[in-house]
């Protein structure tokens, strides 16, 4: 695996834990149900688009980007992240934020959206769901030349080959804590969104011939686009890296409980919420790791693990977004 001749900054001093939720596991008799810990990343707040970073900001510093430029929802957790890094990197940054609900951008929003003023971004453009989104940046960008600068433009997640090896290392993290707890995982179960978690995991896992099921919770679009989306994704990354490509048969992302649509609540992912609250003291996200465990609590339900088996999930971070749903989740 060739990792190491790709540039990558540190944000996250020491790998992410990995730990069982036992109260959980207990309140659902079975199965045994641990966490990784990837709301615990550096930077503002933490989230797996941290990983990401990592490597797409080196590749910005390494071609002489002072700002950066992305793109995502109203609430998007990479977007706060990209403002993190471009601040600990001593570098501007411009936002496009897309209303895929319409009528939902309000500048005096909490959550993530006040944190993208807290974080300094320079400009923020909202345009209406379905927009040219590519097409946005490269304005922004264009803008940036017009004033003697350089924009380096990442897109939507992060999730390009380059951002989703972040996800590739973290696979090999889980390996390497799993021969030093003695662990051994029947499934993992991450929520799918961009698709560079998924596909990151699923190539790390395949490369290393893990050979444990990756269930990805879908959150946005019809399990087939997303299926479709995460395997162009990690072909795209092992071709990268010079392994062999996942097949088709290894990439489920299951569309069950999306529910309405992007970032619209449902019941499941309150009554997931609320459980992680209030048995194990750990934060979700609606939008992502909300639904994600909304996913793992209808498989457990339908009976697609064992009251023995072993499941990880991944805490792709997010929290701070919860702030914009306080009257979707309060009691």
């Amino acid at each position: 695996m060739k990792l190491a001749r790709f540039p990558r900054r540190r944000y996250t001093p020491a790998p992410t834990p990995i730990h069982p939720l036992s109260r959980l596991s207990a309140h659902l008799g079975g199965p045994e149900i641990w966490i990784k810990r990837d709301d615990l990343t550096g930077l503002a707040g933490g989230g797996n688009k941290t990983r990401k970073l990592e490597f797409l900001v080196a590749d910005a510093l390494a071609s002489g980007a002072d700002t950066l430029v992305t793109v995502g929802a109203v609430q998007s957790n990479h977007c706060r992240l990209t403002l993190a890094a471009a601040a600990a990197e001593g570098l501007k940054c411009r936002l496009v934020l897309e209303q895929r609900v319409p009528g939902s951008y309000r500048p005096d929003a909490s959550g993530n959206n006040f944190l993208f003023d807290l974080l300094g971004a320079e400009a923020i453009r909202v345009v209406e769901g379905g927009a040219d989104l590519g097409g946005e940046m490269d304005k922004l960008a264009a803008d940036l030349i017009t004033e003697g600068r350089r924009a380096y433009i990442i897109p939507g997640g992060g999730s390009t080959p380059l951002g989703a090896l972040g996800y590739v290392v973290c696979a090999r993290e889980i390996l390497a804590q799993c021969m030093e707890q003695t662990l051994a995982f029947d499934a993992i179960v991450t929520a799918s969104g961009s698709a560079g978690t998924h596909a990151g995991l699923l190539v790390g896992l395949t490369g290393a011939q893990a050979g444990t099921p990756l269930i990805g919770i879908n959150v946005r679009r019809p399990r087939a686009e997303q299926e479709a989306n995460v395997l162009r994704l990690a072909a795209d990354t092992a071709a990268a890296l010079g392994l062999p490509a996942p097949t088709a048969s290894a990439v489920e992302a299951l569309g069950d409980w999306v529910g309405p649509g992007y970032s619209l609540p449902t019941d499941e992912m309150i009554e997931a919420v609320k459980l992680f609250a209030r048995t194990e003291g750990i934060l979700l996200d609606p939008v992502y790791t909300g639904k994600a465990a909304a996913g793992l609590l209808g498989l457990i339900r339908q009976g697609r693990f064992s009251k023995t088996d072993r499941v990880l999930f991944v805490h792709t971070g997010g929290a701070p977004s919860l702030f914009a749903y306080q009257s979707t989740l309060a009691s």
